[in-house]
């Protein structure tokens, strides 16, 4: 058992790691902007540097132009009037020396804010992209977790926030610099005025240091909640939900809930804001008493004919400007700190690795006799039932299969198990033979063209909307417009105002929406686009009218001989097209055929057929 006084030091340990251990991304920090911009990073560093011992020359200046009038004074005046005497030629000289370093401080930091301006902006950009490229290699099932979301929240505002910490950094190599060139000048005279003002002056440090750690560790608890607010801001000011929010009358209950979590936000915020601004009040008087218990020390040893006039004015300015970098250093140090348990958000978000690793294998372009799952399950992370389980089933190259079953029945866990979106929690799936795990998932997912019922629409142009199918052949404009005549888009696209150039959705001020059905077509012309090996399409046609329906697959079998296709539907005149069908109960295949045999079978098949038959009698 520990003694008392081992747990007080292992206390203290924890809690020195916990303010100093979000440091170490410090370097990190650093390695990214000189690998955004090595010129503009030393540009900012050098330009600080020549500005920093630029205060204290400037104020010993003031105090030869003060000693050079004093002296002036005690002399006889001048014979040839004042603009001939020498002492006005030397005051001059001095007053101008003074003068151009005040401009040329002026300049370097002018130039200072110009470059840390474009460097934290470079640094912010280069830090989204970067955010973009990992959160895009995880895993599906990462992104579905709320934990990994709330980290990724956590992340993304920090892009936004912690660009700026590289200057207010380096500010504060700056202000170290001038803050040692005036104590070394300050301690030559009268060294105990120095410890004096750094003893009163670290107590707010350590003040600043709490309150710092309490910040973040409530922002870090309110992460869902921040999320929850933005989500009902989104819900009650988006084209997507108005209609709902509308019919359903949700416009008072969301503005409700809005309020309500925002002023639970607002008040702890509040009440941690009124304890900092009490006990920094407090701690700030305290500086102030150093400072001015220092300045009347100074003006004693000046009354005793220790100093010189000049001098007094040389170590009143060095001090107030000595007292305010202190205090600037050691708060600005608790801020960095404090900034640096954020910036650990960020960082740790990029140790966040995928799960599901990538093999070496190259897919072929055409598939030689196609997937084999062999008992594959498959669960849901934090679910205790079963997505898939026992699951035996093959789909052979160049067949259309068609899948069938009631909602949950694991119908579109199959196809993001076929593209490798989740990995299987048991058995294998089976490609030409080899282990899907073996092959390279940018050439499996580049070989599988998916086209989900509920398919993201792009606030791009209608062009664009279709070559996100095969982005790399983004130019190629002869090749868009065959895809969206395959899927009926092409009229579509045609009345639009710009045609294919027309920007599509109502985010932006130039856009132009589509309706359900429209929006659908161009959705399939995309995965026409994409000149894959296997088709994949989930409920593809929910949105659209029964002649629209038919003649889209006619094409559909057009395009797909000589390819593998999976067909998910709930509409039996389309499924009935399929070489075979799979008909999926619980995550397990219970029957498959063609339609005539379950039809002739009698099973669920037949029954679900004759449920939707009746309704059309």
């Amino acid at each position: 058992m520990d003694t008392p006084a081992e747990s007080r030091l292992d206390r203290l340990r924890r809690a020195a790691s916990a303010r100093l251990g979000p440091l170490r991304h410090l370097p990190a920090l650093f390695r990214l902007a000189l690998a955004t911009d090595p010129r503009l990073t030393a540009a900012s560093l050098a330009l600080r540097l020549l500005r920093a011992g630029l205060p204290a020359l400037m104020l010993y200046i003031a105090k030869l132009v003060v000693d050079a009038v004093v002296a002036g004074r005690a002399g006889p005046p001048p014979e040839a009037g004042w603009l001939a005497d020498p002492r006005l030629h030397h005051l001059g000289m001095l007053v101008g020396i003074e003068l151009g370093l005040a401009v040329l401080s002026d300049l370097l930091g002018r130039a200072t804010a110009y470059v840390d301006g474009v460097l934290a902006e470079k640094v912010g950009n280069a830090t989204s992209l970067r955010l973009m490229t990992h959160a895009a290699a995880l895993d599906l099932e990462q992104f579905e977790d709320s934990a990994i979301q709330d980290r990724l929240e956590r992340a993304r505002r920090q892009v936004a926030w912690r660009s700026n910490l590289i200057g207010q950094l380096l500010g504060q190599l700056q202000d170290l610099v001038t803050a040692i060139t005036l104590a070394v000048a300050v301690g030559t005279m009268l060294p105990g005025l120095v410890l004096l003002l750094v003893l009163a002056l670290i107590p707010a440090f350590l003040n600043e240091l709490h309150f710092n750690a309490r910040g973040y560790r409530l922002a870090f608890r309110r992460s869902p909640d921040r999320r929850e607010t933005d989500y009902l801001r989104y819900l009650g000011a988006d084209a997507a939900s108005a209609k709902e929010v509308k019919l359903f009358g949700l416009a008072a209950h969301l503005a409700a809930r809005f309020r309500d979590l925002a002023a639970r936000l607002l008040a702890e915020n509040r009440e941690l804001a009124r304890h900092r601004a009490l006990a920094g009040g407090a701690f700030a008087t305290l500086g102030t008493l150093a400072y001015y218990a220092a300045y009347l020390v100074i003006a004693g040893e000046a009354l005793a004919g220790t100093l010189t006039v000049g001098d007094l004015t040389f170590l009143g300015g060095a001090f107030l400007r000595l007292r305010g970098l202190v205090e600037g250093l050691l708060l600005g140090a608790s801020q960095v700190m404090g900034q640096a348990q954020y910036l650990d958000d960020l960082f740790s978000f990029f140790t966040i690795a995928p799960t599901i690793r990538s093999g070496s294998h190259p897919v072929p372009e055409r598939l030689r006799t196609g997937f084999v799952f062999e008992d594959v399950g498959y669960r849901y992370p934090g679910q205790s039932r079963w997505a898939v389980r026992h699951l035996s089933l093959a789909i052979g190259a160049g067949e259309v299969v068609a899948l069938v079953g009631e909602n949950g029945a694991g119908k579109t866990t199959i196809v993001k198990l076929l593209a490798r979106l989740y990995a299987p929690t048991e058995g294998r799936i089976l490609l030409d033979g080899r282990d899907l795990a073996e092959y390279d998932i940018e050439s499996l997912r580049a070989r599988i063209g998916v086209i989900f019922q509920d398919f993201l629409r792009f606030d791009f142009t209608a062009g664009d909307n279709i070559a996100v199918g095969r982005i790399e052949a983004r130019e190629d404009r002869e090749g868009i417009a065959a895809a969206a005549r395959r899927a009926l888009a092409d009229a579509v696209i045609e009345r639009l105002p710009g045609t294919y150039d027309q920007r599509l959705g109502r985010r932006f001020e130039d856009g132009v929406e589509l309706s359900g059905g429209e929006w659908q077509k161009v959705a399939i012309a995309r995965a026409y686009r994409r000149d894959a090996a296997m088709l994949v399409l989930d409920e593809p046609t929910a949105a659209l009218d029964a002649a629209a329906e038919a003649e889209i697959f006619r094409r559909f079998a057009d395009l797909a001989a000589g390819r593998t296709a999976l067909l998910i539907s709930h509409r039996f005149s389309t499924v009935r097209r399929a070489d075979r069908i799979v008909v999926l109960s619980g995550g397990r295949v219970l029957e498959e055929g063609t339609h005539a045999d379950l039809v002739a079978r009698g099973g669920r098949y037949a029954e679900l057929f004759e449920l939707q038959a009746a309704g059309y009698r």
